[in-house]
């Protein structure tokens, strides 16, 4: 065999070998991390979408919870493991928060892969019942009367719920106590146990516990009402030009190759399109989205853009 022929036959030889590998992934179990306590938003997604991603992969998505700087610690084990398509993870807007305030080791908007917008939604204002206010204007009113009284429980510092009561603080013109928990599971229990009185906290873990009467919710922090909560009000009706949104995503290290890019947002896209999963969301008060990873990607910049404007103007340490 000539030279050439050998070069050719090696050459071949890769590209066949590099197509068998693709078709082959996942090999082994595949780690999707929560950044947050069980009981939040992130770890409720993964683990509802955990299983129908499992079967198409042929392979486990174990959920694996990192709790802990308001979500900060789970991203920065996702972006600086392995880009070898065997760590990804779930995040929320909090994601978009916290990189706005911590000073990272990484570029949070370049330096990951992003994979797919999962949903978009946004924060319920939420109290403990014994709080004696019924509105958003009741409870405005209170804390004027009360003046540093009034506490507010959060998924940590720097998050989203943590910057979402500091703007209601500030355009309300009022004063209240932040007190932080390591996720919305934490934080929940906590304001049902009067640990704190009220919490900006996403619609997916609080809806079970407003429908039982174990927690009050009197608004939604979008600028509009949410069409799967039409009779929720929006803080923006009593606080003029608040709005808050909140979503979820996932994403994985900088460099995945692009054909398992390709295969987590088709897989994960059908598990969202699916009748069963749909109508969960929508019910969980979230309207799922889907699409490449550009969706992700042109929510995420201006959102960290945004917070860090915020971190800056209101001087938050």
């Amino acid at each position: 065999m000539s030279r050439l022929n050998v070069i050719t036959a090696c050459a071949l030889l890769a590209i066949s070998t590099t197509g068998v590998l693709a078709q082959k992934y996942p090999t082994r179990p595949v780690r999707l991390i929560a950044p947050f306590a069980p009981g939040g938003g992130t770890d409720i997604l993964s683990r509802t979408i955990g299983p129908p991603l499992s079967a198409a992969l042929g392979q486990p998505v174990v959920v694996d919870n990192r709790p802990g700087a308001g979500g900060a610690l789970g991203a920065e084990l996702a972006a600086k493991a392995e880009p070898d398509g065997y760590t990804f993870i779930t995040v929320s807007s909090s994601y978009a928060a916290t990189s706005a305030f911590h000073k990272l080791n990484y570029d949070p908007v370049e330096g990951i892969t992003p994979l797919i917008l999962l949903g978009t939604t946004g924060m319920l204002l939420t109290a403990n019942p014994a709080l004696p206010v019924k509105s958003v204007k009741e409870l405005i009113a209170y804390a004027r009367a009360h003046p540093g009284k009034l506490s507010y429980g959060t998924v940590g510092i720097g998050s989203v719920t943590h910057f979402a009561h500091e703007l209601f603080n500030l355009e309300a013109k009022i004063s209240s106590v932040h007190i932080p928990f390591k996720g919305a599971g934490p934080a929940i229990i906590g304001i049902i146990g009067n640990e704190a009185q009220i919490g900006f906290l996403s619609a997916v873990p609080v809806l079970p516990h407003m429908k039982a009467g174990r927690l009050k919710v009197y608004a939604i922090s979008t600028a509009k009402r949410s069409p799967a909560l039409p009779d929720v009000p929006s803080v923006g009706e009593f606080v003029p030009g608040f709005d808050v949104p909140h979503w979820y995503a996932m994403w994985g290290p900088k460099g995945i190759p692009k054909n398992i890019v390709a295969l987590w947002n088709r897989e994960v896209g059908k598990i969202l399109a699916g009748e069963d999963m749909n109508k969960q969301m929508r019910n969980e008060g979230m309207e799922p989205v889907g699409g490449g990873p550009e969706n992700f990607h042109n929510i995420l910049k201006p959102t960290v853009e945004r917070w860090r404007r915020v971190v800056k103007e209101a001087k938050l340490q």
